[in-house]
């Protein structure tokens, strides 16, 4: 399979024929006790709302073909930090080259989008409510006309890692330095956020994202398309974070990761079991670019062929955190 460049596409998926489910909630009349112990499916999951096989019978929307990560474009505090002490953050705008970033972006989104040539694509957006991530979807929006787009929603937790209001330009440099030494992840501003309270945050969106694709509550009323694309615009850090909770990697692990340029695109696309791999839209040279490790891309090759609700038991942090799986006589 072919893999592009960051803001390019991938324009193959496949999906595996359905697994052939056993019914196991008959009702049978027993002779004896030790038959019905034998019949019984107590003890295995027997709750039908708990039961991987229960919702997969279930009638459920078709998963979106992507989801794909956008960080704005270039925005004054990006060229001159002295914004922060007298603008709001929440108020900095795009510069024009920020917004010219913003609608090349759209037009490779479109592109991406079109190499697919379903007839029935289209897009529906999140938004941080920052003014410089609006600005990036008004800009990036115009390549798309009225009929693609499905929606948006403007959505507080993709919000920017709070930096403590208003910011004193020299005492930001030695907060920013003492976060190096103590953990990019861990460290709090005074007055804001750590990377750890931006994953909480992210955490409670992920399940609101996980609903909304559950339920297909972004799909047009009647439609039930397979083609439809996410897209979420936000912050460097707050993408990071996400990515790094969607796919459960260590602290360790995030604070490897470098950021995204100003409107620069992660493609989490669906892999042939129905999961979302980066692989499937990036190179192996791309992603080790961004900083994932080997065992991130050993995970990434089984997100490609896995069925939702998998786990992957032979993980390969299984054998890089427990070293003493080395010693024969304990594996």
């Amino acid at each position: 399979m072919a893999t592009h460049s960051l803001t390019t596409s991938l324009s193959s998926s496949l999906l595996l024929p359905p697994r052939k489910l056993v019914n196991s909630s008959f009702i049978q009349c027993c002779k004896t006790q030790n038959e019905s112990v034998e019949l019984s499916t107590n003890g295995k999951a027997g709750f039908p709302e708990k039961s991987p096989q229960k919702q997969q019978l279930k009638n459920l929307p078709p998963r979106p073909r992507r989801i794909i990560l956008v960080r704005h474009g270039q925005s004054q505090g990006n060229v001159d930090e002295s914004v922060y002490t007298r603008i709001a953050d929440p108020k900095i705008s795009l510069t024009e080259k920020g917004k010219a970033q913003a609608e090349e972006c759209g037009k490779r989104i479109r592109e991406m989008i079109e190499k697919d040539e379903a007839d029935d694509w289209k897009v529906y957006f999140y938004v941080s409510p920052y003014k410089r991530t609006r600005e990036t979807l008004q800009n990036l929006a115009r390549a798309f006309e009225r009929s693609r787009i499905a929606g948006m929603r403007e959505e507080p937790r993709l919000r920017e890692q709070d930096f403590g209001n208003f910011q004193d330009r020299e005492k930001m440099r030695a907060e920013k330095a003492i976060r190096m030494l103590y953990g990019r992840f861990f460290f709090r501003f005074p007055n804001g956020e750590s990377a750890a309270d931006v994953y909480d945050r992210i955490t409670g969106f992920r399940e609101t994202l996980r609903a909304d694709i559950d339920i297909g509550r972004f799909q047009p009323p009647g439609e039930q398309s397979p083609n439809m694309n996410l897209v979420i615009v936000s912050h460097g850090l707050t993408l990071r974070v996400f990515l790094m909770r969607w796919y459960k990697w260590t602290v360790e692990q995030y604070e490897k990761l470098h950021n995204f340029g100003n409107g620069g695109v992660v493609v989490m696309e669906r892999g042939f079991g129905g999961r979302y791999s980066l692989l499937m839209h990036h190179t192996e040279v791309e992603l080790r670019e961004f900083g994932l490790t080997d065992d991130m891309l050993k995970d990434q090759e089984w997100q490609k062929i896995a069925r939702p609700g998998e786990l992957n038991y032979d993980g390969p942090m299984m054998n890089s955190f427990f070293t003493h799986f080395e010693d024969d006589d304990c594996q």
